[in-house]
């Protein structure tokens, strides 16, 4: 099971645990990775959900996937390298705490756990265990993004000056009426931590941290649950720039979420998988392409091409025994953030982020 450090070993041995809404993604993911990694077995809470998943498993597949009964059946499984956790957040620190101990690397579907708290003691746990911590978010591996991250690390668009983020999605009713979807006692909230922290992550792995919040919250007339649906903050980050952030559900319906960063030299837009960046001096470049991002009413419509990309990243670091490209310690930044907005719009006030 130890493959740490090897180049040119065999496919990493992967397990599925969750068998929902995101599995189909990944089972393609997988499916189009097979040089990096191999499907060993799905486990779900239902039997039934694990093996109709595992229906769509083209018939020249290099194995024939099993369905685990319970995780011990799945840790017993000598061929099983990583898992990848796909469950709802709140049973997050169940499942990791026996998978760490087992040696197990872990890929993590976000978010980390429900809470900022929860999600520490997720990284902590892993870390302590000796374990490679892998969080999926793909958006960071579209190739607009990979293109702005180029652009700023060169050092020629000048100083960050302001940033403008929107995540204008929508989600008919139907959506939450899934038994605790939208709940704090299951995803740990709404569209912070179940839609919008991709963006939020992307936002901050370009810019760099947020230092100060003020924020506002709530749940539209459009639905019926418990978290919220909407937010709205302002935004002061360390490097000095300025920003405003709005996420939503219920924005019909629907559009592409979009991040805009306004340089001294340039300005960068990002929107459905395409970098636009105006230069000051006239000039005008594009990098990506045009793509579905689930921001409308079907939750799915979105290739599987970035989710196997960090999977292939996630696999070729546990070979080589190197850090993913998106640590379990990296974005713990992301949670911070939303716990911020979230305490800003409960407390009435500025907060104030530590560091």
């Amino acid at each position: 099971m130890d493959v740490a450090g090897k180049r040119g070993s065999p496919p990493l041995g992967v397990a599925l645990i969750g068998a929902g809404m995101v599995a189909g993604t990944h089972l393609a993911a997988i499916d189009h990775a097979r040089d990096h990694v191999i499907l060993r077995g799905v486990l779900s809470r239902r039997a039934e959900r694990a093996e109709t998943l595992l229906e769509g498993v083209p018939d020249n597949y290099p194995c024939a996937p099993r369905v685990y009964r319970d995780l011990d059946q799945l840790i017993a499984d000598d061929t099983v390298d990583a898992v990848v956790v796909l469950t709802p957040a709140n049973v997050r620190l169940d499942l990791i705490g026996p998978i760490a101990a087992s040696g197990r690397h872990i890929l993590l579907e976000k978010p980390v756990a429900r809470t900022l708290a929860e999600a520490e003691a997720v990284v902590d746990l892993c870390e302590n265990a000796g374990i490679h911590l892998g969080i999926v978010f793909q958006h960071r591996f579209r190739e607009a993004s990979l293109s702005a991250r180029r652009l700023i690390e060169d050092g020629g668009l000048g100083r960050l000056g302001a940033v403008e983020v929107a995540v204008p999605w929508w989600r008919d009713q139907s959506y939450y009426d899934e038994p605790g979807r939208g709940t704090y006692e299951r995803d740990g909230g709404g569209v912070l931590i179940s839609q919008a922290i991709h963006t939020i992550d992307l936002m901050l792995s370009l810019t760099g941290a947020v230092s100060r919040v003020q924020a506002l919250t709530g749940t539209s007339l459009f639905h019926k649950m418990e978290a919220e649906d909407f937010a709205v903050a302002g935004l002061k980050f360390t490097n000095g720039a300025i920003g405003s952030f709005t996420a939503s559900t219920c924005s019909f319906p629907g559009s592409p979420e979009s991040l805009s960063l306004h340089f001294e030299k340039a300005g960068l837009h990002l929107a459905g998988g395409i970098l636009t960046v105006r230069w000051r001096d006239g000039n005008t470049e594009t990098f990506g392409a045009g793509s579905a991002t689930g921001g409308g009413a079907d939750p799915m419509a979105f290739t599987h091409e970035w989710h196997q990309s960090v999977l292939e990243n996630f696999a070729d670091a546990v070979r080589r025994g190197v850090s993913p490209a998106i640590t379990g310690r990296e974005a713990l930044a992301a949670h911070r953030l939303i716990h911020a907005i979230e305490q800003s719009a409960r407390n009435g006030r500025v907060w104030e982020l530590p560091g």
